[in-house]
């Protein structure tokens, strides 16, 4: 069946998302049709002010280019998040999906008001960019940094251990104003979301559900970034529901990347490694254990929080997920033992 025009340039306009090399060619070959006709469908989105390209023949690179960019800074003393989704972001997404306006809503107001309200800054800084994709958000504050905040006021042995309690959910330093929600559901409700402060990295990214945690640069204060397709399925009704109870509305179930336990690529095979996941678990009812990129734990780190913790928390329900081999046969050995 012959391809839609509209299928063709979303083909284009994908691959251009990162900087892309001979872009017709590529559409040319995945749809069947000649390179001229690929030719053409790029230079119409060029025309159109949606990509540019430079270069000639299999050289040539393409990439998407803002349809509206624009910078605001603010005082945070007094700053209202409702005012500035208000007058800023919501007339320059007007035209979008309501389920995508609404994730908007939610996410850009929660970050601006971690700023307010946590940084101790003085300034926020935002950077908002559009193309025919999707939408793009920095947001800067000049603060004490959100991973050394939390490692002071929490009492952590190192800002690492922030990412981790973040990662978990229902993390908050202010808990009489704040229900420690809104990192987490945030972050899985973008496409992509990061946050940036010193030299940690908290990435995750909504088709990898990838987590990160070093950086090489030393970023002062606190960066956000979140991006969101323009046309993107999700609702945050859908994403409340993942981890919710079925006719509940309370936030019970997380999925915790256990990798983020350990510190500079160490083995997890400690009690004090296997406590510092188990803490706060006891707030949930149900706890997915995600072990992508652990290969090994020891004995004691699975007795800890299999038998240990399970014991005397029976009503928290302790799920492993993408577990090796060598992973499960530590988790059994500890349940036998229960």
């Amino acid at each position: 069946m012959r391809a839609k025009t509209s299928e063709i340039r979303q083909f284009i306009l994908n691959m251009c998302r990162n900087k892309a090399r001979n872009v017709a060619a590529e559409a040319a070959r995945h749809f069947d049709i000649s390179r001229q006709a690929a030719g053409r469908h790029l230079a119409a989105l060029e025309n159109a002010k949606m990509v540019d390209s430079s270069g000639r023949g299999n050289a040539k690179t393409s990439w998407l280019i803002p349809l509206i960019e624009q910078s605001w800074k603010f005082s945070l003393l007094g700053l209202r998040e409702d005012i500035v989704w208000m007058e800023n972001i919501a007339p320059l997404i007007a035209d979008l999906p309501e389920n995508v306006r609404d994730m908007w809503h939610y996410g850009f107001t929660e970050m601006v008001n971690n700023a307010i309200d946590h940084s101790e800054g003085t300034t926020l800084a935002i950077h908002f960019t559009r193309t025919a994709l999707d939408v793009g958000i920095w947001i800067n504050d000049d603060g004490e940094g959100i991973f050394h905040r939390i490692q002071r006021l929490g009492n952590l042995y190192d800002p690492r251990e922030a990412i981790l309690e973040l990662a978990k959910g229902k993390f908050t330093t202010d808990p009489t104003n704040h229900s420690g929600e809104g990192i987490f559901f945030t972050s899985r409700a973008f496409d992509s979301f990061v946050i940036m402060s010193r030299t940690l990295y908290f990435s995750h990214k909504a088709e990898q559900d990838d987590w990160l945690i070093d950086d090489d640069r030393d970023i002062p204060g606190t960066r956000v970034f979140l991006r969101l397709d323009n046309n993107s399925q999700r609702t945050m009704n859908s994403i409340y529901s993942q981890f919710t109870e079925p006719d509940e509305f309370t936030f019970s179930k997380t999925v915790v990347p256990v990798r983020l336990a350990r510190h500079n690529g160490e083995k997890l095979v400690s009690r004090s490694q296997a406590k510092r996941l188990v803490s706060r678990f006891e707030k949930f009812k149900t706890v997915v254990l995600d072990f992508s990129g652990v290969e090994e734990i020891g004995q004691a780190f699975a007795d800890e929080i299999f038998r240990v913790f399970a014991s005397s928390h029976t009503e928290v329900e302790l799920i492993p997920m993408h577990a090796s081999t060598e992973v499960q046969q530590m988790i059994v050995r500890a349940l036998a033992v229960r």
